[in-house]
């Protein structure tokens, strides 16, 4: 990746950029961002950089044995770590590095659910595991093949259960000689607390709508129109951004199940409430998650319909259509426990409970909210 192909972020890679040629590299730093930021591309343009061995003032030259080598992320010397789906055959990064790196040059602002999918393991739990520190220990016991330094990106570093965070804190207090740490994180919440305190942080803000715009116009040919629709819609968010320009089954499916479970549960028709539960559940954790941060959109939507505030609404068709039949359902007296029990399945599908427990649970308690009178 080369600075140049990352959408805006300016300030961000002139501090990257100072950091190397002033030689003040820290040996931890958290590239903390939102989805669709850029994150995980600017650390991989930053470990190019520094691996470089002609370097320019802005970007890697990208001509270099080094900056070919990153081209494909095969240089000896970079290593990678992010979540997998656990398994007999699968117990870290190692064995899936393959595909990692196929989805990554594919698309440098992929997401946790595009690599699942990619793998096909959308029903089971990402996790940076156990094992993957003991993988750790080893590639960064190995003495440097080719550059001065040995660079570990830990993609989506969240998503470390307690044993391996432990672990990485504990090489993060005793370093070894020459090697950088580069932590990528959609959720600096997630993660320990004495890991966030050993590194500088990197904080990447949402894209700008005058930095997304030129690259939604020429690199994916969109109108002017349609271009400034999309960034509106998207709100910085690149990953979002690809979403709503290829419209998919799952948007459609998104929209026609939480109608369905909305019909349903407003009425509590038994068999209709579990053949929705049946469908959420039958989905992917990735993208019940994802499905229900969809639900969580469209009720914020449908509040700010209901309080007269429908220019800023950022949808259209039949989500719009839809909106305004259901606003009238969520107001001022539900819309903030609405909110509240949505933002609680969404936790618990993230720990692992029962998809059929949670959405049947969810249905009871939306047949309470969506009955709730509005004021007057």
């Amino acid at each position: 990746m080369l600075f140049r192909n990352i959408i805006g972020q300016s300030s961000v890679k002139q501090r990257l950029l100072q950091s190397v040629r002033e030689g003040r590299i820290s040996h931890a730093q958290l590239f903390f961002g939102p989805e669709g930021s850029g994150a995980l591309a600017l650390a991989a343009a930053y470990a190019r950089y520094i691996h470089c061995t002609n370097k320019g003032e802005n970007d890697s030259c990208g001509e270099c044995p080094s900056c070919v080598k990153h081209g494909k992320l095969v240089h000896p010397d970079l290593h990678v770590v992010f979540p997998v789906a656990l398994s007999k055959d699968v117990r870290h990064s190692t064995h899936v590095i393959a595909e990692w790196r196929e989805a990554f040059l594919d698309n440098p602002y992929f997401t946790l659910e595009d690599w699942f999918d990619k793998l096909e393991a959308e029903n089971k739990q990402a996790v940076i595991g156990t094992e993957e520190s003991g993988e750790t220990l080893r590639k960064l016991s190995l003495t440097t093949f080719e550059a001065e330094y040995k660079i570990m990106i830990v993609w989506m570093a969240e998503k470390m259960n307690l044993q391996s965070a432990n672990k990485l804190l504990k090489i993060l207090e005793e370093p070894p000689d020459k090697t950088l740490f580069l932590l990528v994180t959609e959720n600096e919440g997630e993660l320990l607390r004495t890991i966030v305190s050993r590194t500088q942080l990197v904080k990447i803000p949402r894209i700008s709508d005058t930095d997304l715009l030129p690259v939604l116009r020429e690199r994916h040919e969109l109108s002017e129109a349609d271009a400034q629709k999309v960034a509106y819609q998207a709100d910085g968010n690149y990953a979002a951004a690809r979403r709503f320009m290829h419209r998919s089954e799952q948007a459609a499916f998104n929209l026609a199940t939480f109608q369905k479970w909305m019909r349903a549960s407003l009425k509590f028709d038994a068999a209709k409430v579990l053949e929705s539960v049946d469908e959420l559940a039958a989905a992917g954790r990735e993208r019940q998650k994802q499905f229900i941060a969809y639900a969580l959109d469209l009720v914020r939507d449908s509040l700010l319909m209901n309080f007269g505030n429908e220019a800023m609404v950022r949808l259209s068709g039949e989500e719009l259509a839809f909106v305004k039949k259901f606003a009238p359902f969520v107001h001022g007296a539900n819309g903030e426990r609405f909110m509240e029990e949505l933002n609680k399945a969404y936790l618990h599908i993230e720990r692992n409970a029962s998809a059929k427990i949670v959405f049947m649970d969810m249905s009871f308690r939306l047949n309470e909210l969506l009955n709730v009178p509005k004021p007057v």
